[in-house]
């Protein structure tokens, strides 16, 4: 995916303020989305990049467009992040990782201030295949997030997939 094509995915009026913002990145990879993230946040804000993989993390700036990345190796589907008061939580291409995602919702709910905001990247798809291993359509996501207790769930944005026959959308979840 090109940079630009990450920054039109993360394109949404309400997620992002003019304050300095403290986000996390779950299972960032090469920072693809990291850095989308960092195009839209404001300057002195903050990202924690978590992956499972050192070697990946190696390759995300520690600062890009005047926003800080902060790089954590750490698995988290096992829940291990102990992050609290994030202003915003972003899942792109990774919450297909987890199978028990109401226990994992949870989870990410507690670690939001108040008004914090999740953005979601996935598959549009509910078939399962080794790299995807439980996907999640938008529709599914809708009713998984609203029975967590979030009450906006929105589409963002959409694009072909390169790998499978199901778009790629993102969601902006409050």
């Amino acid at each position: 995916m090109q940079h630009s094509e990450a920054i039109n995915m993360l394109t949404a009026p309400r997620q992002f303020s003019n304050n300095k913002q403290v986000w996390i990145d779950l299972g960032c990879g090469t920072g693809t989305f990291t850095l989308a993230l960092a195009h839209h946040l404001s300057p002195g804000s903050k990202i924690v990049a978590v992956d499972k993989k050192k070697k990946v993390l190696k390759e995300i700036p520690a600062k890009f467009k005047h926003v800080q990345i902060e790089r954590k190796v750490t698995n988290f589907k096992n829940n291990s992040f102990q992050f609290k008061n994030m202003d915003g939580i972003l899942l792109a291409n990774s919450l297909h990782y987890v199978r028990k995602k109401e226990a994992f919702i949870t989870k990410l709910k507690e670690a939001l201030k108040p008004n914090g905001v999740l953005i979601i990247v996935e598959y549009d798809t509910n078939i399962f295949n080794p790299w995807v291993p439980f996907p999640i359509s938008f529709k599914r996501l809708v009713k998984t997030f609203k029975k967590a207790g979030f009450t906006s769930i929105e589409k963002i944005g959409e694009m072909p997939s390169r790998y499978n026959r199901s778009n790629l959308y993102s969601a902006i979840i409050q």
